[in-house]
Formats: C-alpha cells, structure tokens, sequence
C-alpha cells in the first residue's frame, strides 16, 4: 500500500510541476504594461535639464538618463542637521514617480 502512496505523489507531482512550468511561462510572456500615478511622469520619461519634484516633497534636477537616473537635489524635506547628506549629487531608480516643474 505504500508503494502505490509514493507513486500517486510522484505522479502527481509531475503534473503539478509541468502546470507551473506552464503557468510561469505564460506569465513572463503576458507582462502588465505599469503606468504611472494621475499626474506624475516617471524619471525616465522626462528630458534632461528637467526639474522634478516627488511624493515626499524632493526637489532635483535630472542630468543623466539611462538605466538610473542621476540629479542633483536642490530641496529635500527632513531634519535640519540631515540636509548636508541628502543635499547635492545621487542615483534615483529610472522608474521614480515624479511631479515635472515647468
């Protein structure tokens, strides 16, 4: 009797393991194309020379584009002794929602 246990798991395992497969694959092929929010543009999207403003109140510049971007913060809301480090030259995510300043 515990032969057949063992061979009814295998089995069935196999078929489990073939649907995943089947499933997986078929995700990756159908990705969702991500927008983003009412009203923000995403880092990459934006010329260089842009300013920007995200959802927690950062002000920068845009001034290299590719698979991060890279700005210059201009104004950043957080404690006053905290400002020096935030303040100046970094590396965002390309795909950062931001506000566009015209």
């Amino acid at each position: 009797m515990l032969k057949k246990k063992k061979q009814a798991l295998t089995t069935r395992q196999s078929v489990t393991t073939a649907k995943i497969k089947r499933l997986a694959k078929k995700a990756l092929k159908n990705k969702p194309k991500w927008k983003p929010a009412k009203g923000y543009k995403y880092l990459k999207d934006l010329k260089l020379g842009s300013l920007f403003e995200t959802q927690s109140g950062t002000r920068g510049v845009l001034i290299d584009n590719s698979i991060s971007a890279k700005v210059i913060v201009t104004d950043v809301k957080c404690a006053e002794e905290d400002r020096d480090y935030y303040l100046g030259k970094h590396i965002f995510a390309a795909h950062t929602e931001v506000k566009e300043i015209t």
